[in-house]
């Protein structure tokens, strides 16, 4: 009955068919729905690929943002918008200093419909150029998460330059360990991590015994996620959170459950 009533909510919430099957009910921490994507994958179709990989909330940031507000308008319930500081991809590199941005992001958070800001590139030099201070700025107002694809070193200036923020740290910064994620989790309680990208967790489909430990330590501190970065990476999707969910059921059944119901970002609709 649990199962049915979880596949029956997927269905609901993204109006698409939900897969065969699914032992947790993913939710997607890093989907980008840029101007290439659109182009491919109508809002309808990329609904459809997250409804089939079994994820029933997503994260999603677009360059430029309109891809966001396409998916989010046809699923608000299914999708967790994330203000991308990117206009196009030229902001990539100029962004933290860059006033243009500055008003580009405080002109779409009226929209008031954003719960975070990211995903943004950042190197450690930029942590306190003008529109990222102003970026923290706001987050702080409004409670976002800053969603930073940064360096173990990077993350940790972010957080104590910023101490009311909370961070979403994307790729657990690609490359760091997990003693290392353990460590800045345990010193930085408005630190919380994502996976897109990281295969080391459970090389061969086997859980790694180092991401074990945190995982089994710090369960609502971490997500999983695709990051769509480019077009071809959607049909990659459902294979993705296949090996995800394999990974997931070894751990002890409470721990994967409150991996893949994040409710930091969306409370009480995990």
């Amino acid at each position: 009955m649990m199962r049915r009533s979880l596949l029956l909510a997927l269905l609901i919430v993204l109006g698409a068919a939900a897969p065969a099957i699914a032992q947790f009910p993913i939710f997607d921490a890093h989907i980008h729905y840029s101007r290439l994507d659109w182009e491919v994958y109508t809002p309808e179709r990329a609904l459809s690929i997250l409804a089939a990989a079994g994820v029933r909330r997503a994260i999603v940031s677009s360059t430029p943002d309109d891809g966001t507000l396409k998916l989010y308008e046809k699923a608000p319930k299914g999708v967790v918008p994330f203000l991308r500081p990117y206009r196009t991809r030229d902001d990539m590199g100029s962004w933290p200093s860059d006033p243009g941005v500055q008003a580009y992001v405080e002109e779409r958070l009226k929209r008031g419909i954003y719960r975070g800001i990211g995903e943004f590139h950042l190197g450690v030099a930029d942590v306190g150029a003008p529109t990222v201070v102003r970026i923290a700025e706001l987050a702080a107002e409004r409670d976002l998460f800053l969603q930073a694809h940064v360096d173990d070193v990077t993350i940790e200036k972010l957080l104590t330059l910023y101490p009311k923020v909370r961070f979403l740290w994307a790729h657990a910064g690609m490359s760091a360990s997990a003693p290392t994620v353990g460590r800045l989790l345990e010193r930085f309680p408005k630190l919380w991590v994502e996976l897109a990208l990281r295969t080391d967790v459970a090389h061969g489909g086997t859980l790694d015994p180092e991401w074990r430990v945190v995982f089994v330590k710090y369960p609502d501190r971490f997500m999983v996620g695709t990051d769509t970065w480019v077009t071809a990476r959607w049909e990659i999707v459902r294979d993705y959170h296949r090996a995800v969910q394999a990974w997931l059921a070894q751990l002890p059944r409470d721990v994967g459950d409150r991996l893949e119901k994040w409710r930091a970002i969306v409370p009480g609709n995990g």
